[in-house]
C-alpha cells in the first residue's frame, strides 16, 4: 500500500486520521490541521497510509516541538499510530524509518520519542520501539520516558526539562493544559467542564497557543495533563463518563 505526505497545499484535501466521521470533532479538526500547516513552515512531516485508516506518522526537529525536552539535533516524534486491521503489516516499521532516514538527510544525531513505561491509551508502546533499536534516555514520573534512537556517538542524550519533572502546578481542583495537536483533546474540553460543574469542582484550561509556552509548561504530555489540586494525575483523553467517574474518585481520596 501507498503512503502520502501532506502539505500545506494538499492538507485540506485529505483527512488526518483522527477523529474520522466525526461530526462532533469538524472544529477540532479544522484547528489541527490548522496548526499542523504552521508547523509545517517549521519541519513537519505528516505522512499516512492512503486509504481511510489510522495509520500515520508525524515528526519534526525537536527543537521546534511542543514538549519541555532537551534534545539538540534531534527529530522528535510527535505520533506514531497504527490502528485496527493494519497492525501487524509492517506499517509502523515503514513509518519509523521514514523518519529515520529524514533525520539522517537533515544531518541530524537520532530520533527521540516519549512512550510509556507500560501500556496506556495515547502513549506508544516502547516495547516496539526498543525492538527498532531504541533506548531510554531519561524518565519522568508517573510513567513517561524518553526512547531514543542515536546513531551520533558524540550528539547528547536527550532529557525532559527539569519542571516537569515535579509534577505539579499552584491551581488547585481541576487543571486541563493541552495543544491544538489532538482533535480529541479540542473536542472534549468543554464536555469535561461541564461534567465538573456538575460535581462542583473547580476547573480550569490552558491551551498552549505557541512552542515556547508548551516547551516552558509544566507537563511533560502537552497534547492533554490533567491536574488535580496541583498534581499530575494522566495525560489520557478521557470520554464523559469516565472522567465523571474519576472526578469521584478523586473526591473519595
Amino acid at each position: 500500500m501507498a503512503y502520502i505526505e501532506l502539505t500545506k497545499e494538499n492538507l485540506d484535501d485529505h483527512h488526518i486520521c483522527c477523529a474520522l466521521g466525526a461530526k462532533q470533532y469538524e472544529q477540532a479538526v479544522h484547528e489541527k490541521k490548522n496548526w499542523l500547516k504552521e508547523r509545517m513552515e517549521e519541519g513537519l512531516v505528516f505522512s499516512r497510509l492512503n486509504e481511510r485508516a489510522k495509520v500515520f506518522i508525524e515528526y519534526l526537529p525537536a527543537d521546534q516541538a511542543w514538549i519541555p525536552l532537551h534534545a539538540p539535533n534531534y527529530m522528535y516524534i510527535n505520533c506514531l499510530w497504527v490502528s485496527g486491521k493494519y497492525k501487524d503489516h509492517g506499517h509502523a516499521k515503514q513509518l519509523l524509518d521514514q523518519c529515520v532516514n529524514d533525520a539522517k538527510a537533515r544531518g541530524m544525531d537520532g530520533v527521540v520519542h516519549i512512550v510509556g513505561k507500560k501500556k496506556l491509551p495515547y502513549l506508544s508502546d516502547k516495547r516496539f520501539f526498543e525492538h527498532m533499536g531504541f533506548n531510554i534516555s531519561d524518565q519522568a514520573d508517573p510513567y513517561f520516558q524518553l526512547a531514543i534512537l542515536k546513531w551520533n556517538d558524540q550528539g547528547v542524550d536527550p532529557s525532559f526539562k527539569q519542571q516537569v519533572k515535579q509534577n505539579e502546578v499552584d491551581d488547585k481542583g481541576i487543571v486541563i493544559y493541552y495543544t491544538a495537536q489532538c482533535p480529541f483533546a479540542v473536542g472534549m474540553i468543554e464536555e469535561l467542564r461541564k461534567v465538573a460543574d456538575r460535581n462542583d469542582v473547580h476547573f480550569q484550561s490552558y491551551q498552549f497557543k505557541t512552542k515556547v509556552e508548551a516547551q516552558n509548561g509544566p507537563a511533560v504530555w502537552t497534547t492533554f495533563a490533567v491536574f488535580y489540586q496541583g498534581r499530575f494525575i494522566t495525560h489520557e483523553i478521557m470520554s464523559v463518563n469516565k472522567f465523571e467517574k474519576l472526578l469521584q474518585k478523586l473526591g473519595n481520596a
